[in-house]
């Protein structure tokens, strides 16, 4: 078996043509949905983005213990249990966050890999005197550097992208080129090709971005901050634009890979996984970004599609199962016929390629420190506590990393010594109180600032609301829900202030 494993950031089920977008041009994922299944009812788990990896790694839920933070040594990757029977792994990626502290432990599970340089504020090219000036004529002010936020890192890596082929997508796809060009005569290997786009900024090469023209001609907007939305209707049509040139962008080069498949052949023997972590709110429901506000079904209605040779005669069809990421690492095991550890949560999805067979009642999914987000495939559940800054939250690690650096030791010195939870395979675990926002939320990922927003617990109908418009409270429907969650809960071995938080009663 040989496997490819493609993922993307921020991908926006709405914005593909197969998932039923209008909007932008999408003819490669069109084609691969001609040879995959399609997954329509498909959603997040933990956000966002590490988070979800983690459970692409382990099968498991983690956004209960912990925020975002590196792999922990108990934890047990599908990479490294793939090699463990003999299977090699190569990671291509452009995501810049797994060479961070809070990413550290990932790329070193695979049995090699090559890091693509220049995403978003990754410290790539070097520049003591920037010209600040030229930057601020050049930027939108929305896009100024502000304490902290790495903006400024970005306007200076862009200075080195004058061709399309100095961008990282095409720069990801070409090294995983060269990877097939030397290994596709083998067999048992794994492939994770990942690219950071469709992620902000949304910065594509001018031949994309002349097929969406807005009129707008002010300096360059390409990258929103996570806030309520405040532009006018010609920047809100320029960021959509520029999203849906980077989208063009994927999809051509997704569509350079296919092609290469149809020339070597490669169908035949080869499965192709297509994936995102999350999506993104271009404005819809009066946000931009994701973190700080409801995790809508831009966010956590996510896209998958998978071939394999033996599903092959399924292409095109389309599966109902409920799914969602922590299914990823089960089903990328089964395919080499590796057993499942008993750890994970998630389901091995190879027999959903044949058959279309129920692989939960229910999806939970959010963020540490946020809601708690339940849907049955009807309605979408989100539960918040009364008081968001009134509880506490603790973090369960013995990695303590946050995002871009290590815990500070004010944060470690409350730190104490935990019995292990059964997952942790007899490792006890530091507790560490969470940091907490300026609102006094605790939380674990900052979020671009200014804490959660929107903190109600409401209910939604998919069936004549998909659109989540209509938020509503039914007793009946809220309390089977709630008897979902705890069930899920449990099974995750939340600990006992995950319950209490949400007026839940602890196991």
């Amino acid at each position: 078996m040989r496997v490819i494993f493609v993922l993307f950031d921020s991908m926006v089920r709405g914005a593909l043509q197969c998932y039923g977008g209008e909007h932008i041009e999408t003819p490669a994922f069109n084609r691969f949905a001609e040879r995959a299944v399609t997954f329509d009812r498909h959603f997040v788990g933990s956000l966002p983005c590490m988070p979800a990896r983690r459970e692409m790694h382990t099968g498991r839920l983690n956004f209960l213990h912990r925020s975002w933070g590196a792999l922990e040594p108990f934890d047990q990757s599908f990479s490294e249990l793939l090699r463990a029977a003999g299977v090699y792994t190569h990671l291509v990626s452009d995501h810049y966050h797994y060479w961070e502290d809070g990413g550290a432990t990932y790329h070193n599970r695979y049995s090699s890999w090559d890091f693509i340089r220049g995403q978003e504020w990754d410290p790539w090219k070097a520049m003591v005197q920037p010209p600040l000036e030229r930057f601020r004529q050049m930027y939108h002010p929305l896009q100024h550097d502000a304490p902290g936020d790495g903006r400024l890192q970005s306007m200076i890596n862009r200075e080195s992208m004058k061709d399309e082929s100095d961008y990282c997508c095409p720069r990801t796809f070409e090294s995983a080129f060269e990877f097939l060009d030397g290994n596709r005569h083998c067999d048992n290997w794994l492939l994770h090709l990942e690219c950071f786009d469709p992620h902000e900024p949304f910065h594509a090469p001018a031949r994309f971005r002349e097929k969406y023209p807005t009129g707008y001609n002010g300096p360059i907007l390409d990258w929103p901050r996570y806030k309520r939305d405040e532009q006018t209707a010609g920047e809100v049509a320029e960021l959509r634009a520029n999203y849906a040139a980077l989208m063009s962008m994927c999809d051509e080069y997704f569509g350079r890979l296919l092609d290469y498949m149809d020339r070597h052949d490669m169908w035949r023997d080869t499965a192709v996984v297509l994936a995102t972590d999350h999506g993104f709110l271009l404005s819809e429901h009066d946000w931009w970004g994701k973190n700080r506000m409801p995790f809508y079904n831009e966010l956590a209605h996510i896209p998958l599609l998978i071939h394999t040779p033996d599903s092959a005669t399924q292409g095109g069809q389309r599966r109902q199962s409920l799914t969602q990421t922590i299914d990823l690492m089960p089903t990328l095991l089964d395919l080499f016929g590796v057993e499942i550890p008993h750890t994970v949560e998630g389901r091995s999805l190879v027999p959903v390629l044949q058959d279309d067979q129920p692989v939960r009642e229910a999806a939970l999914y959010g963020m540490f420190g946020a809601g708690t987000n339940i849907t049955d495939g009807r309605y979408t559940y989100f539960r918040y506590p009364d008081d968001m800054t009134q509880h506490d939250l603790f973090e369960y690690t013995i990695m303590p990393m946050h995002q871009r650096s290590l815990f500070p030791l004010p944060e470690l010195r409350q730190a104490t010594l935990v019995n292990p939870f059964s997952f942790t395979q007899g490792v006890p675990l530091l507790r560490v109180p969470a940091r907490r926002n300026v609102k006094g939320q605790p939380v674990g990922h900052t979020g671009q600032g200014g804490g959660y927003e929107d903190t109600t617990t409401v209910l939604y109908d998919l069936n004549d609301d998909y659109e989540q418009q209509r938020p509503f409270r039914d007793e009946s429907v809220e309390s089977r829900l709630l008897a979902l969650m705890h069930d899920i809960m449990s099974r995750n071995e939340a600990p006992p202030e995950a319950f209490v938080r949400l007026g839940l009663s602890p196991p």
